[in-house]
């Protein structure tokens, strides 16, 4: 009956698309096994060296190459088809997790190895992260949008914590190559998938002839000049700088706020995934765009609050209670801006408008936590939370009254020229 689709959940709308049913499917293993990988290769530094250094040198390894590339993986991306992108990507990756695997397996992996193979899945990793951004929307309808990135996105944070427990148990009993044998096996599988994807090729005529460095200041120029895009790219700046680093100093929380050990800080960093879980779950199952605008709003002032309320206690629980806030608060913003922003750009632009998605969201908070870190050594790390939650909260203020204005923009956009036909079936 006509009348039975509108009925669905909006989740079982999403997964009704054929591709993006695979797609997913693909996507969940690589995330599991990638987040076990990332905690044998944290693991495997330490054992390496017993040097908090090199623990750094190794995280910002994997992080600093997407603050370089992603404006011109976007504007790459944007050239060329997606599809045939993420596999070339997800088959780099693979190598470099067989390498892994392999070099640890037979004793021959060194540092300097380990952080020259980090460095590499760190300038691949651009170039995938684009590319799926600019998949997603082909292997869905424009009307699932929100529900299809809510369910990418609670995939993501679900394995963000499932993986690590895993690993917890594979590598007292395999060692660390365990985790990085799993994720060859994740690898593989979602390689596997990407093959079995069947999407039309869109249309990058307008980007021919174009200069890669060209397109990269015509995504800022665009996203400047978008009456929507500009704010939502400036709320979601604001908490990745000045909220999202808190997570980074949780440590510092559990020892001289909750004067706790491990057991606490475990408290504190799994009620952040739960709440950001829940976050992606409700967006999803929302599933509707109208009125996505309101909601960015309400997340992030919730974001804000929750972060000021952390730092004010001195209590575990409470601490545990705001941080799961902090989550739930920051993913439902962070995933309505990607939402919005997949529906409102132009289709010629979505993979560079998305690129600078990536470059804040990973970046800023890198540059966050330096600013936070040094005004918590010169007064402590209650006050520098404070100041950086209160900041967030005083932006909020001149981005109210255009609330309006800018659901207009990203809730109603222009019409644009028509698209190539969804070639996607129900599953």
């Amino acid at each position: 009956m006509s009348g039975e689709t509108p009925k669905r959940l909006p989740i079982a709308r999403a997964l009704s698309h054929r591709n993006f049913a695979i797609f997913e499917g693909g996507l969940f293993p690589s995330y599991l096994s990638g987040w076990m990988q990332r905690v044998g290769a944290g693991w495997l530094a330490w054992e390496l060296t017993h040097s908090p250094v090199w623990l750094g040198i190794i995280a910002a390894a994997d992080l600093a190459p997407m603050l370089v590339l992603a404006p011109l993986a976007g504007a790459w991306t944007d050239r060329v088809n997606p599809l045939p992108l993420i596999r070339i990507a997800q088959a780099l990756l693979l190598l470099q997790a067989v390498l892994m695997s392999l070099l640890t397996a037979t004793g021959w992996m060194t540092i300097e190895v380990l952080l020259v193979l980090t460095i590499y899945s760190g300038l691949v990793y651009p170039f995938h992260s684009t590319a799926r951004q600019s998949i997603i929307p082909a292997t869905v309808a424009r009307e699932d949008f929100a529900p299809a990135i809510a369910l990418d996105s609670a995939s993501f944070h679900s394995t963000r914590f499932i993986g690590p427990a895993i690993a917890a148990f594979i590598i007292p009993a395999y060692g660390v190559q365990g985790t990085f044998f799993s994720h060859v096996l994740g690898s593989t599988l979602c390689l596997t998938t990407f093959l079995m994807l069947r999407l039309k090729p869109p249309d990058r005529s307008q980007s021919r002839g174009r200069n890669l460095f060209a397109q990269v200041a015509d995504s800022l120029s665009y996203a400047a000049g978008h009456g929507g895009l500009r704010p939502m790219l400036l709320l979601l700046a604001f908490t990745s700088t000045f909220v999202r680093p808190l997570q980074d100093m949780l440590p510092g929380f559990a020892g001289d706020v909750f004067h706790g050990g491990p057991r606490e800080l475990a408290w504190l960093s799994s009620s952040v995934g739960i709440g950001a879980m829940a976050g992606a779950i409700y967006i999803a199952m929302r599933g509707s765009l109208a009125g996505l605008t309101r909601v960015t709003m309400v997340g992030y002032c919730g974001t804000g609050l929750a972060a000021l309320g952390f730092v004010a206690t001195n209590n575990l629980w409470i601490g545990v209670l705001c941080c799961a806030g902090i989550g739930f608060f920051l993913n439902v913003m962070s995933t309505s801006i990607q939402s919005l922003m997949q529906f409102a750009a132009e289709d010629s632009m979505r993979g560079r408008v998305m690129s600078l998605y990536l470059l804040i969201y990973r970046g800023m908070p890198a540059v966050g936590a330096v600013i936070i870190g040094f005004l918590a050594s010169t007064f402590s790390l209650r006050i520098a939370g404070g100041v950086a939650a209160g900041i967030c909260l005083i932006y909020i203020v001149s981005v109210l009254p255009k609330q309006a204005v800018i659901a207009n923009s990203m809730e109603n956009p222009p019409p644009r020229r028509p698209a190539k036909p969804d070639i996607n079936t129900p599953a």
